[in-house]
């Protein structure tokens, strides 16, 4: 699989079997790494040397030659007997800290890259993990980290109040927003109850609503 969770308290190993011909590979080792890129800026702004994204390897380990045993789940043992000698199985865990996947939807304008966070799984032949992987000899695929959230019991419903005052004249405009709870998921309806309480003597003539995401980058 692709997608392996995060549920709070622990996350989904990242787990596979990698087919290796013994000839190409000689005396040469089997290395993998997992590696999340972080873009925060459109790819096509990208000039002189200036770039928008960072790179971050949070696994690097060999898989061939290994004396580690690591315990296999079933499917790695289906994998193992229908591939033959040849099989090398691999198992890499994720940081409990590390960011989940998150594809922001581009303009109809943009070119390149979403910006959002990726995950690439990367398997390379090389004489040490230093070396950098090629083409030739090495297989990528790209794979999420999910988040799910168990809610616990609600102790309050979100709510905020905000107040307005109006030059030369008496009274404030209050509005009050109460959420019906505090996380949501995809699909989910967000109902919003809202309260109005105008001391003034302002005519209250429309409401606007808007919902609007937002993110922050750590340079």
């Amino acid at each position: 699989k692709r997608d392996f969770g995060d549920y709070g308290d622990s996350v989904e190993p990242v787990e596979g079997v990698v087919l290796v011909d013994s000839d190409y590979l000689k005396d040469r080792k089997v290395f993998g790494q997992v590696v999340t890129t972080f873009r925060y800026g459109r790819e096509e702004d990208e000039v002189m040397g200036l770039h928008f994204s960072r790179q971050l390897y949070l696994a690097l380990d060999q898989i061939y030659p290994n004396d580690q045993q690591s315990e296999k789940s079933e499917l790695q043992d289906k994998l193992l007997r229908k591939l033959g000698d040849n099989a090398i199985p691999f198992t890499f865990d994720l940081p409990e800290n590390a960011p989940p996947s998150v594809t922001l939807q581009p303009g109809s304008d943009d070119q390149g890259a979403p910006l959002g966070v990726d995950y690439e799984l990367k398997l390379f032949i090389a004489e040490s993990k230093e070396e950098k992987p090629h083409r030739r000899n090495s297989v990528s695929m790209a794979i999420r980290k999910l988040q799910y959230y168990q809610p616990g019991p609600m102790v309050r419903q979100p709510s905020t109040m905000v107040s307005k005052g109006f030059v030369l004249s008496p009274g404030k405009l209050q509005l009050e927003v109460t959420l019906d709870k505090e996380y949501y998921f995809h699909g989910d309806k967000i109902a919003v109850q809202m309260v109005v309480t105008n001391h003034s003597k302002k005519t209250i003539r429309y409401v606007l609503r808007r919902l609007c995401t937002s993110y922050s980058s750590l340079q």
